[in-house]
């Protein structure tokens, strides 16, 4: 292994100076708020809170909070990386200073893959919301489904195709629309709780979840198989880092936003999993439907369903955005040193990496095929790619605060403020629960099975491609002027 891949590059080089160059510094605090709020409210809990539920039962609302917890834990270990070194090539370029370029290259093919397949997700997700209209709007009858798949990525590319500050404010509005909508959802179901008033027939409380078998009415199987779906539900908690590079004084914008986003994320999804729970028997809700389009269609207020549909129609639109938006700028950072093809490091005038967004646009595209061929099973195949690819994510991020720990303790590197509590061993534990959700996958047979079987050729795929674009890694450290730099 050459020494430009055993250490790290010094933070102040050249390759990092590049990385930021021609990124324009126009996110303001209130859209970095509501980024990091809405980002992670997406097509995970919108529309796969439904068929979870009808797997797990009540016992989702446990899963949600163990899940939270460790998004938490990752949070908070990106927090102290960013006020490190804030950057919009985010952990990809924390992986390249406290590992070298190995690890980055992994990492972020690995969360271009995620993404991806989050795209794919997205426009699924579209699609089967355009499906609920097709009752009340006769013509849309007579469309398939990958027609509305196709439409939605044609739109969200063309929006995302704008400058950072256009993008910024769509987030702002989608995430903020996302955010009352469950707030409402929370104020009304309190509501019909409290006031025991009837739901499709059934009377709100515990005694739901009582009568019907308990947290686990089908054993706890069940309900852990169900943990790789949930974190990808709390997927793009990660975003915020990317966030960082755009944003005007991200050391003192970062640490507040994350303090707060944890707690309103418990609200929305340990909350909304729970009044869910309490106000329907979980037998109510389904695959392939909202959660909260049952609810609401289930109260008999006649257009609410369809008001809802509405929302969760946004909400996938946003994380669709959202996606587009952070691939683009994880596909600069690795083109910058060589890790990816050189062209998609190319901006715009606006400050918008447009080769990398439209790679991933592209790949997208398997979406609308999917959509053609498997429309039953498109979203759940690429949601348990996606999990892999966030797995990985989460686990660079917690591998980089530990090597931050690690050399501050020895006396190489000062720990910004905020920083991770519980160090080593909070990471530790965090690294062994994203090691659980792996082999948990394997065993949600078929297609959690298939899933992890994948790594069989993901992990040749990413050696070929390491060992292809190594010269031109090393070249470019070269070319900057980047020597061995022993921390």
């Amino acid at each position: 292994m050459s020494a430009s891949n055993r250490y790290p590059t010094p933070p102040d080089g050249q390759i990092y100076r590049q990385e930021e160059a021609g990124f324009q510094k126009k996110l303001k605090p209130r859209q970095i708020q509501m980024i990091a709020i809405g980002g992670a409210i997406g097509t995970g809990l919108f529309l796969g809170a439904g068929g979870r539920l009808a797997v797990a039962g009540p016992s989702l609302v446990l899963v949600h909070a163990l899940c939270g917890f460790f998004a938490f834990l990752v949070l908070r270990a990106l927090g102290e990386l960013i006020m490190h070194r804030p950057s919009s090539g985010s952990f990809v370029s924390y992986a390249r200073e406290f590992y070298g370029e190995k690890l980055a290259f992994a990492a972020g093919w690995m969360y271009w893959l995620n993404w991806a397949m989050t795209s794919v997700a997205d426009v699924t997700a579209v699609a089967v919301y355009m499906n609920f209209f097709k009752a009340y709007v006769p013509w849309l009858a007579g469309i398939d489904q990958w027609v509305f798949a196709l439409t939605a990525l044609v739109v969200v590319l063309a929006m995302n195709m704008l400058s950072v500050k256009v993008f910024g404010e769509l987030e702002f509005w989608f995430s903020l629309i996302k955010v009352l909508s469950l707030l409402s959802f929370l104020c009304i179901g309190i509501w019909f709780v409290l006031t025991g008033t009837p739901v499709a027939g059934h009377t709100p409380g515990l005694h739901l979840i009582s009568e019907g078998g308990g947290l686990f009415p089908h054993g706890v199987l069940p309900a852990m198989l169900v943990i790789q779906g949930v974190v990808f539900a709390y997927a793009s908690v990660e975003l915020i880092g990317t966030a960082a590079g755009e944003t005007q004084d991200p050391r003192q914008v970062m640490p507040r936003a994350i303090r707060t986003v944890v707690l309103r994320l418990v609200v929305f999804y340990v909350g909304s999993v729970l009044l869910l729970s309490l106000l329907l028997p979980y037998t109510a809700y389904k695959s392939g439907e909202s959660p909260f389009v049952t609810f609401f269609g289930a109260i008999g207020i006649e257009g609410a369903d369809i008001i809802m549909n509405l929302v969760v129609l946004t909400a996938v639109l946003s994380s669709l955005n959202a996606g587009l938006y952070s691939t683009g700028r994880i596909l600069h950072s690795m083109a910058i040193s060589g890790s990816a093809p050189a062209a998609l490091g190319r901006m715009n005038r606006q400050g918008v990496p447009y080769l990398g967004i439209a790679v991933t646009a592209a790949v997208t595209v398997l979406g609308v095929v999917m959509n053609g061929l498997v429309p039953d099973a498109a979203f759940e195949i690429a949601m348990n790619v996606a999990a892999l690819g966030i797995i990985t994510a989460w686990a660079v991020i917690v591998l980089c605060q530990l090597k931050l720990w690690y050399l501050a303790k020895q006396g190489k590197m000062q720990r910004p403020d905020f920083r991770m509590f519980g160090a080593p061993f909070t990471g530790i534990v965090t690294l062994a629960f994203l090691l659980g959700v792996v082999v948990l996958m394997a065993f949600d047979y078929p297609i959690g099975t298939w899933t992890v079987a994948s790594l069989l050729v993901i992990a040749p795929a990413l050696t070929i491609g390491w060992h292809l674009s190594r010269d031109r890694i090393h070249a470019i450290s070269r070319a900057h002027g980047e020597t061995e730099f022993r921390l």
